[in-house]
């Protein structure tokens, strides 16, 4: 979405030759590419750590940084891994959406009509609030986890950090449709109600 954008508000005369169909099907298969890799490779480093017998994980999903804390064996090499990993998938892309963002808002401000501006900044605040929102849960839940032990602090964590963004990005985009804007919630719900 940050190189979406960076494409409309720099480049918007050539955003139909740079943004086509075989460029965002390439991006879709590299993140899937990408994630399912860095998925197996740990939890392939995972299979080869031995555990106790009675396991409990506090949260409602199995988290890999709780799952190696319940582990007897040495784990300092998943532990670098996961650090490592986490830099690279979570470091990279926030560097190109700081990258981006910092384009746009330069080219944002060189635009002689407040008009303009005001357009391409509404265009790019809703991805910037998900953006916000999903990376400052993210930190912290892990900046939390490093400074308490409690397992129902760390599951409330856990879920701001993976269930809050994802169940909010609808309504963040959402509120940017022209008929949310305008219409009173009776009107917009009299409108999908009638055929």
């Amino acid at each position: 979405m940050a190189y979406d954008h960076y494409v409309a508000v720099c480049y918007p005369l050539r955003y139909t030759v740079i943004i086509d169909s075989r460029l965002c099907g390439l991006l879709i298969v590299f993140s899937f590419f990408t994630s399912t890799l860095n998925a197996l490779l740990h939890s392939l480093m995972l299979l080869r750590l031995s555990f106790y017998t009675d396991l409990e994980i506090p949260h409602f999903f199995c988290e890999l940084a709780q799952a190696l804390r319940l582990a007897h064996s040495n784990t300092l090499i998943n532990n670098i891994m996961l650090y490592f990993m986490s830099r690279i998938f979570a470091g990279i892309p926030l560097s190109g959406i700081i990258y981006s963002y910092a384009q746009i808002i330069s080219s944002i401000l060189r635009m002689p009509s407040a008009g303009g501006k005001y357009k391409a900044f509404s265009t790019c605040g809703s991805h910037l609030s998900v953006v916000f929102l999903f990376y400052g849960t993210g930190f912290g839940v892990y900046i939390s986890s490093a400074f308490t032990h409690s397992s129902r602090k760390t599951a409330v964590a856990a879920v701001m950090y993976a269930v809050v963004p994802q169940m909010m990005t609808p309504f963040i985009y959402s509120l940017r449709n022209r008929h949310m804007k305008c219409l009173p919630l009776e009107d917009l719900l009299l409108q999908e109600m009638t055929p």
